[in-house]
């Protein structure tokens, strides 16, 4: 998305008020969770749906 809209992430990250290395965590899927603020603010700096970011991989363990 951010290729798309022709943003960096450091603009990205400041748009949302967090850290670059914040927003590193987020985009290689590093993160435990995602505050639904961030949610919003990524849906609105992209122009975009939460489902155009996320993607569900199921658990190995509960496979």
């Amino acid at each position: 998305m951010l290729a798309r809209r022709k943003m960096s992430c450091g603009e990205l990250a400041e748009k949302l008020g967090i850290t670059p290395a914040n927003l590193s965590i987020l985009k290689t899927g590093k993160a435990k969770a995602v505050k639904l603020t961030t949610m919003e603010g990524l849906c609105k700096a992209l122009d975009c749906q939460p489902g155009d970011l996320l993607e569900y991989v199921p658990d190995k363990e509960g496979a």
